[in-house]
């Protein structure tokens, strides 16, 4: 793994980035509806899931029946409709907009394709976290700056490592799906099956709940006694408040010398317990 390309994380005021990453997570449900509204519905929402594209910085819907894609670029918090060879059709910066300003933008650029504006009004199959944005505020990408560029910097990192790890993952004999980002929670994972009973789920997560920060993770279900795993490397640790993963955050991420090697090692140990300690 050592000429995966890496771009060099800094430590910020994290205040600022979790509420970059609160809004970017909002924005990123105008993905969600539209995927559930125009793909054929899958039983585990994979029709629902997005994929980071380097290309232009962001994530992306699974195409649509015409080949287009809505897409969202991370950076500067812009809509976009993309063709299926990527290019721009039509884009909304966010900045200034409320979700119902989104939504005429959004309903009038699908009607003109063809598409049911309406189905974009289908109540989400989950709930969403406490924020502004949810009772009418407008989106604030410009004072959000710097740390839209950080989030996204972050989820490229991310997409790339876990391609890397996932292709690894592939020679123990085990299937694991492409790397996709789940808006629900907002990571980007794959979810492995190490037999019928028993999963690994190996993503990065840009924060929540558990840890306010962005953070790797390695998880196992059912959950193990922690105790009888092994130790990780230093940047990792293993967490079993409410699930077993095992953990690298952020702070101490940044911190590393050489932080791509230092995933990459932490990467390829947790998941090494994790399918020996299944197995």
């Amino acid at each position: 793994m050592s000429n995966l390309k890496w771009r060099a994380l800094h430590a910020v005021d994290q205040s600022r980035l979790s509420d970059t990453r609160r809004q970017a997570h909002f924005a990123v449900q105008w993905l969600a509806r539209a995927a559930r509204a125009y793909i054929p519905s899958l039983p585990d929402h994979s029709h629902t899931n997005l994929g980071w594209d380097d290309t232009f910085g962001g994530l992306a819907t699974h195409p649509f029946s015409d080949g287009v894609r809505l897409g969202l670029v991370m950076a500067n918090m812009k809509l976009a409709i993309l063709s299926d060879q990527g290019e721009f059709l039509a884009n909304l910066s966010l900045n200034g907009r409320t979700d119902t300003d989104v939504r005429a933008w959004l309903g009038n650029s699908l009607s003109a394709r063809g598409l049911d504006p309406d189905a974009l009004d289908a109540p989400a199959p989950y709930d969403m976290p406490p924020h502004a944005i949810a009772e009418g505020a407008a989106y604030a990408v410009d004072t959000l700056g710097e740390f839209l560029s950080v989030l996204s910097e972050w989820f490229s990192n991310a997409n790339a490592v876990l391609g890397v790890i996932r292709e690894l993952i592939t020679t123990h004999n085990l299937n694991a799906p492409p790397i996709r980002c789940w808006p629900h929670h907002f990571d980007l994972d794959t979810l492995i099956a190490v037999n019928s009973a028993q999963t690994m789920g190996i993503g990065f997560e840009p924060g929540d709940e558990y840890y306010d920060e962005p953070y790797f993770y390695v998880s196992m279900y059912p959950r193990l006694d922690p105790a009888t795993l092994p130790a990780l490397p230093s940047i990792g640790f293993w967490h079993s408040k409410d699930f077993l993963a095992a953990i690298a955050p952020s702070h101490l991420i940044v911190g590393s010398s050489n932080q791509k090697a230092d995933i990459e090692a932490f990467l390829h140990a947790a998941a090494a317990a994790a399918i020996k300690a299944l197995s």
